[in-house]
């Protein structure tokens, strides 16, 4: 499963966390301004905004899972199975599909205003990129600097909430992620205070106790609550690497272990990785599984306005840093 979230700490900070049993080739994709991207049913885009993320690319077409453009619009995909409905073609919408609609948006908005306004005769339709792959079922979350939103293609149609937690996990749907809210309303990242008998000697009785009560367990609603109690109390800093860190930070709050999470199939799903996208200055940084230091792609370093993709395959393999000694094999 997947958790996505926003950071305003000086600059704007989004990204997210892939938990899958595999990986499918994922790659850093740099779209310059002139990549022809051609849609199933609108005009082809020939001369659009930049954009910079992770990507599955198939025939030279990146199936992105999350990317931000030049103007500093995020996007990201996540499962939403058993509730994601898209619709058959519908006369006098933009119709598109599943998989075009990060870099449609990305390409053509410059902000979450002009996403709604896109959103507004925006029909989802049920088409998958190839007959060998299957639509996926997802939920967005999108944001800019100043304001987020989650978008839901749902059996009554295409909802546009407000997300003013600036999070996202999978199911269940967004209003009911929001209610569970509720049930944790006297969290506080402060020790606990003693609500349960004025006559019984209860006591703190070790440090680390804030936050007592918070879920930690792998489901989409617990992580939900988990990345937006942290995120929200997660204090801000000072420099770039201190930034970048504090959003891995907030990320690794719901780190999937590899044998935490066994699947239907036997196989264990894990976090394939983590990435924060510095929205404002185009640098893409992510962490993998078995290579938790931090790789950065700037799309800057890139000619943007080319019309050839530039991709750099996830750093997948471990590099330590030795302080002593030659670095050979483990004793």
């Amino acid at each position: 499963m997947c958790t996505a979230l926003t950071y305003l700490s000086g600059d704007f900070y989004f990204g997210r966390s892939l938990d899958n049993d595999c990986s499918y080739g994922e790659q850093v994709a740099v779209v310059p301004r002139h990549f022809p991207f051609a849609f199933r049913h609108m005009p082809a885009m020939t001369s659009h905004y930049a954009m910079i993320g992770t990507a599955t690319v198939i025939d030279n077409y990146p199936l992105f899972y999350d990317a931000v453009n030049e103007k500093g619009l995020g996007i990201a995909g996540l499962n939403f199975v058993g509730n994601a409905i898209y619709h058959p073609l519908a006369e006098g919408k933009d119709n598109v599909a599943q998989f075009e609609l990060i870099p449609y948006l990305l390409g053509t908005c410059a902000s979450v205003k002009e996403v709604r306004e896109k959103l507004a005769n925006l029909n989802l339709w049920n088409a998958s990129f190839a007959p060998d792959l299957p639509v996926a079922q997802l939920h967005w979350l999108m944001a800019d600097k100043t304001d987020c939103i989650t978008v839901e293609s749902v059996a009554d149609g295409l909802f546009v909430y407000d997300n003013p937690v600036g999070v996202l996990t999978n199911n269940p749907p967004f209003p009911l992620q929001m209610f569970a809210l509720n049930n944790y309303m006297a969290l506080s990242p402060k020790p606990p205070v003693n609500h349960f008998d004025k006559n019984l000697p209860l006591v703190h009785y070790s440090r680390g106790m804030g936050a007592l009560g918070l879920p930690g367990d792998l489901s989409s609603q617990s992580r939900f609550v988990r990345v937006a109690f942290t995120r929200l109390h997660a204090s801000g800093c000072e420099g770039e690497t201190q930034r970048v860190c504090q959003f891995f930070h907030i990320l690794g709050s719901v780190f999937q272990t590899r044998g935490l999470c066994e699947m239907e199939n036997g196989n264990l799903e894990m976090t394939m990785y983590m990435s924060c996208a510095n929205a404002d200055h185009g640098i893409y940084y992510y962490a993998s599984y078995d290579n938790p230091a931090i790789t950065a792609v700037d799309m800057y370093a890139e000619n943007l306005d080319g019309d050839q993709m530039a991709l750099y395959p996830h750093e997948t393999h471990g590099k330590f840093v030795w302080q002593n000694g030659l670095g050979g094999k483990a004793h």
